[in-house]
Order: C-alpha cells, then sequence, then structure tokens
C-alpha cells in the first residue's frame, strides 16, 4: 500500500538545501592571488624576463659580444642601435637580453640549493628536537653573526672569482634564514593532533614527516623563499660589480653596472641601464613573494 503522507506536498520552507562543495585549498588560493592586480603584474614581468632569457638567441637583434670602437656609447635611439652602446661598442639591448640569462641564473640558483639545504636541515632539526636541534640551529646561528653581504664577498673572496664560486658563495648566505623558517614551522607541526596520532599508529620517523609534516611546511618555505630571490640578485650583481663573480666579456648586468661606471658622465642613461633592470627583476620577484604570500595566507 502507498503511503498518504507521500502525496502530500512538502512545505517549500523546510526543503533541504542541496550541500555546497567548498573549494579545495589551491582553489582558493589561485582565487585570492587573482584578485591582487599589482602580483599578477609583477608575475607577468617575470614570466618576460624569463621568456627573454630563455629565447636571447631568437630575440637578441644583434651578436652581443660583437663590438667597434667606432660607435662606442651611442645614445639611446640612436638608428640600429635603440638602446645605445657600451663602451666598446656593443649593443646595449643585445646585451640586456643576454644579460638576463646570467643575472637570473645568479639569482635563481642559489635560492633552489638553499631551498633544499635548509629545508632539509630545518625539518629534521624541528621535528627531532632536543639536543640535535639545539647543536644543529646554534650551529646555524653562527652565520647570522656575519651580514649577509659581508659573508657572500668574504666567501667569494676565499674561493676565488667565477660563476660556480659566487653560486657557492650565495648558496651558504641563504641557507641559514631558510632553516630557520623551516625549523620553525616544522616546531608548530609536529605538535599538532594528526601527528601525535600517527606517531600513537607506530608510524616512524620518516612516515610521517613525508606525509605529514611536508605537505604543511613546504608551503611557508617556498614562499620565504621565493622572497628571497630579490636580494640573491642584488647580491650576485654586486659579486659581478666587485669583480667576484661573472667575468668579462659576458653580459651579466652587475658586471656591465662595473664597466659602464666611467660613462657616467658622459651616456648616464645607458650606463643606468643594467641598474634599472635589476631594479625592475627584484622588484617584480618581491611583489610576486608579497601575493603568493596572502594568497596562501602564510605568516613567516
Amino acid at each position: 500500500m502507498t503511503s498518504v503522507t507521500s502525496f502530500i506536498p512538502q512545505d517549500p520552507a523546510k526543503r533541504v538545501a542541496p550541500i555546497e562543495k567548498s573549494p579545495g585549498y589551491w582553489a582558493g588560493v589561485f582565487q585570492r592571488f587573482s584578485r591582487d592586480k599589482l602580483a599578477i603584474a609583477a608575475g607577468v614581468i617575470v614570466l618576460l624576463l624569463i621568456l627573454m632569457a630563455i629565447l636571447a638567441p631568437l630575440v637578441a637583434p644583434m651578436d652581443p659580444y660583437a663590438g667597434r670602437t667606432i660607435r662606442r656609447l651611442r645614445p639611446i635611439g640612436t638608428t640600429g642601435f635603440p638602446l645605445g652602446t657600451d663602451e666598446l661598442g656593443r649593443d646595449m639591448l643585445s646585451r640586456l637580453i643576454y644579460g638576463a640569462r646570467f643575472s637570473l641564473m645568479m639569482g635563481v640558483t642559489p635560492v633552489i640549493m638553499a631551498f633544499g639545504i635548509g629545508s632539509l636541515i630545518g625539518i629534521v632539526a624541528g621535528y627531532v628536537g632536543g639536543a640535535t636541534n639545539t647543536v644543529m640551529m646554534r650551529t646555524i646561528d653562527v652565520f647570522y653573526a656575519f651580514p649577509s653581504v659581508l659573508l657572500a664577498v668574504a666567501l667569494s673572496g676565499a674561493l676565488g672569482a667565477g660563476i660556480q664560486n659566487a653560486l657557492v658563495s650565495l648558496t651558504v648566505v641563504f641557507i641559514p634564514p631558510i632553516a630557520r623558517v623551516a625549523e620553525a614551522v616544522t616546531t608548530q607541526v609536529r605538535n599538532r593532533d594528526y601527528v601525535e596520532a600517527a606517531r600513537a599508529s607506530g608510524a616512524n620517523a620518516l612516515t610521517i614527516i613525508r606525509v605529514h609534516v611536508l605537505g604543511n611546511v613546504l608551503g611557508p618555505i617556498f614562499v620565504y623563499a621565493t622572497g628571497l630571490i630579490s636580494v640573491s640578485m642584488i647580491l650576485a650583481s654586486g659579486l659581478s660589480f666587485l669583480g667576484l663573480g661573472v667575468r668579462p666579456p659576458e653580459p651579466e648586468w652587475g658586471l656591465m653596472l662595473n664597466t659602464l661606471r666611467t660613462a657616467i658622465y658622459t651616456q648616464p642613461y645607458v650606463a643606468a641601464l643594467p641598474g634599472a633592470m635589476i631594479f625592475i627583476t627584484s622588484i617584480s620577484f618581491n611583489v610576486l613573494a608579497d601575493g603568493l604570500r596572502n594568497a596562501m595566507d602564510v605568516k613567516v
């Protein structure tokens, strides 16, 4: 027999609304980041710089190493040389385009290497704690006794000039701050309920770190490391300016500033172009890191 209540119309006010599925974490991050117009603009600039560096042989109008003294220090707007020429008559536009390769490599590579090493040190120290934490973090604190600029210059001077030695020096400079952030966030995560539950269930330390810790600490560490790229680019340019980084005749922005410093009174706008590129790139990475930090709601 059919139930009588099945023919009674339901009250619209008492109908249960369908449960809406909440967006995931990364969907929320993308939505928050897409509302930050300044961060999007910075990301576009960074992307264009990366593409310019990758496609330098196709984009550069001339050979960045070929020069003629008869056309040295041409001003901006010269026919055939839209950004002028340097002290040896080489096309500034081509050298700036090729210089993005060295400058981005010198800025990004040390941070990537320091991210891997510093994260490993910080996560192990933060999860294990006790005497291990004390020994590892007090050793890291020794590097904080020296300003980053002086430490980079001292290490590069001791190792000798060259790209490889400059990369090693900058990596050593950025390991301590990344390790400090990794240790701090790992110390917070290791006391969470889900970590205690995994530990009580018999999971070993390696499994807990891989499954429960990494996913919660890599985000803050990554955001912090992204903000260090701008600092790395400035330090790398400073090392090249002092003759401790990229060597002539390679087109690196810091080295170009050094070689053009004597032309500051004759062609100041041409001499300022490498500095302008360093400034624009550093600001773009910095703004992009701030946008990622706000979108991911990370406090470091």
